[in-house]
C-alpha cells in the first residue's frame, strides 16, 4: 500500500513517508492508492477492540513495517483506558452511544493520536532521529498529543491553543503538564489563528536542527484516520445484528466523519453518515446547498466544533471525482478560501447515497442534554448532544442510529451547573486538575515569537 497526495504532486510514498511528512509537499493531504477492503465475518468473529484493529491497521502499512511488527505496535498502543475494551456502549431504543471517553484524556482522540505516536517512536528510533510535534487546538486534539507523546524522550511537543473559546478544563489538561518535553503556548487569538501558525510552520521548517521531523498531530496525519477506522468496525462488531448502522458524528475537522467514510469504502455497510454541526456550520452548508465558503468562528457550548474550515473535506471532495482528480482538487483547495467550494450538481450529488447533515444550536443542544438525562439518566456531554438531535430524530426500527460521544461531559462543567445537572464521577483523567499548578506560555499570534520560542526549548 503506497499514499499520494490529494493535489497530485506527492505520490508513491510509503507509509513511514506520509506519517513523518503528515502534509503533502503540494499543500494536499495524502490519501491511500486504494481502499483495501475488510473481512466483515472476521470482524464478527473478534472478541476485543483491539484484535479488530489488527484486521485494519496491517492493510495501511506495510510498505514501511512487516506485519509482526506492526501487530506488535498495535496490542502495545492504546494505554490507561478506564474501559476493559476502551469503548462503552449504551443503548437506548434504536439509538445506541458509542462512549469513546474512556481513555487518558477522556477524548475520542486518544485513538488515533496513541496510535500515531507509538508509530513515530518506532521511526525515530530505527534512524535515531527526534521530532517536535507542532499543533493547534480548539479542545481535546492538544491534551491528547500531550499524553500520548510525553512518554517518548525523542519527541517535543508544542501545543498552541487560542485564548479562550475552549472550557477551562480542556486548557488545564494541556497547562498542568509538567514535563521537560511538553510546552502548552497559549495563542492571543482564534483556532484559526493557531492553525495558521501551524501551517506556515510547516511550509517554513526555519527553527528545526538539522534532520530533525516536524510532525503533524491533528488529523490531516493518515495515521490518526487509522485509529479511528477501528473503532467503526468494532461498533460493526458489537451491533451488526441490528442490521445495518447509521452513524450520527459531531465534528469540526472532520477527522472522524472521513474515518467513518473510509469505514465504509473498505466495506463497512453503513445507511447513513449524518454530519452534525453546531452553528459553524461550513459542512452542513456544503452537505445542504453545495457551499463551502469560509466565514467568521461562532463561539459555541461545544468549543471543539468551533471552526470555520474543515481540513479533512478535501480527502472526501477528491474521493468523490471520477477517477479522483487531482488536478480538479488543486484547482478548488490551491484557491480556497478566497474562492467558495461549489461542486459541479452531478458530483455534489454523489453524498446523496450516504450523507445527510444538520445544524444544532446551543439551545437545541442544552435541550438535548436535558431531555436525555430526565429520560434515560444519561448525561451526554455538548458536541454528543449535538449529534443526537437527528439521530433521535430519524431512528427507528428499521434504522438504528450510533451516536458517537467524542468527551466525557465532565470537561464542560459550566454547561452541567447552569442545567442543574451534576456530574457524581470524575473520569481519573479529569481528577485534581484544579489543584495542579498551570505552565502556559503566552505569545501574540505572531510566528517568530512562537517559533523563537521553540529554538530556545528545542
Amino acid at each position: 500500500m503506497l499514499f499520494h497526495s490529494t493535489r497530485g504532486k506527492d505520490p508513491d510514498k510509503d507509509f513511514a513517508s506520509i506519517l513523518m511528512q503528515g502534509l503533502a509537499e503540494d499543500g494536499g493531504l495524502f490519501m491511500p492508492d486504494y481502499w483495501p477492503q475488510v473481512d466483515l465475518d472476521e470482524i464478527k468473529s473478534k472478541t476485543s477492540f483491539v484484535e479488530i484493529a489488527k484486521c485494519v491497521v496491517p492493510l495501511f502499512t506495510s510498505s514501511s513495517f512487516s506485519y509482526d511488527e506492526t501487530i506488535s505496535i498495535v496490542e502495545s498502543t492504546w494505554h490507561d483506558f478506564e474501559h476493559q475494551d476502551l469503548i462503552g456502549i449504551r443503548e437506548f431504543n434504536s439509538v445506541s452511544i458509542l462512549e469513546l471517553f474512556h481513555g487518558p484524556t477522556a477524548a475520542f482522540k486518544d485513538f488515533g493520536l496513541q496510535l500515531a505516536a507509538a508509530f513515530f517512536n518506532k521511526v525515530l528510533e530505527s534512524e535515531n532521529k527526534t521530532a517536535i510535534v507542532l499543533g493547534a487546538t480548539s479542545g481535546d486534539t492538544g491534551s491528547a498529543a500531550i499524553d500520548a507523546c510525553k512518554s517518548y524522550e525523542r519527541i517535543k511537543s508544542f501545543i498552541m491553543l487560542p485564548n479562550g473559546n475552549m472550557s477551562e478544563v480542556q486548557r488545564r489538561q494541556m497547562s498542568t503538564i509538567k514535563s521537560s518535553n511538553v510546552f502548552a503556548l497559549r495563542i492571543n487569538g482564534t483556532f484559526d489563528d493557531c492553525q495558521d501558525l501551524v501551517k506556515l510552520a510547516f511550509k517554513q521548517r526555519d527553527f528545526l536542527k538539522t534532520d530533525q521531523y516536524l510532525l503533524a498531530v491533528n488529523s490531516i496525519n493518515w495515521t490518526r484516520i487509522i485509529g479511528q477506522i477501528c473503532y467503526y468496525f468494532y461498533a460493526y462488531n458489537q451491533l451488526h445484528q441490528k442490521g445495518n448502522l447509521s452513524f450520527s458524528i459531531p465534528t469540526g475537522n472532520f477527522g472522524n466523519v472521513f474515518a467513518c467514510y473510509s469505514a465504509h469504502k473498505m466495506g463497512l455497510p453503513i445507511n447513513k453518515i449524518s454530519v452534525a454541526v453546531n452553528d459553524n456550520d461550513i459542512l452542513h452548508r456544503f452537505f445542504s446547498s453545495n457551499d463551502y465558503s469560509k466565514k467568521l468562528v461562532h463561539e459555541t457550548i461545544s468549543p471543539s466544533m468551533d471552526i470555520s474550515v474543515a481540513s479533512n473535506f478535501e480527502r472526501l471532495v477528491y474521493d468523490f471525482f471520477l477517477n479522483r482528480d487531482s488536478s480538479k482538487c488543486a484547482k478548488m483547495f490551491d484557491n480556497f478560501p478566497i474562492k467558495p467550494i461549489e461542486l459541479d450538481v452531478e458530483t455534489w450529488q454523489r453524498k446523496d447515497s450516504l450523507f445527510s447533515s444538520s445544524k444544532v444550536d446551543d439551545l437545541e443542544t442544552t435541550k438535548t442534554i436535558q431531555e436525555t438525562y430526565k429520560v434515560n439518566g444519561y448525561i451526554l456531554d455538548p458536541h454528543t448532544a449535538v449529534a443526537a438531535v437527528e439521530a433521535i430524530k430519524k431512528s427507528d426500527s428499521s434504522n438504528h442510529f450510533v451516536v458517537l460521544s467524542t468527551a466525557h461531559p465532565a470537561k464542560f462543567p459550566k454547561v452541567y451547573e447552569e442545567l442543574n445537572i451534576e456530574i457524581n464521577s470524575l473520569p481519573a483523567a479529569l481528577s485534581g486538575l484544579f489543584k495542579k499548578e498551570e505552565h502556559l506560555h503566552s505569545f501574540d499570534a505572531d510566528y517568530n515569537q512562537v517559533t523563537d520560542f521553540i529554538k530556545l526549548n528545542n
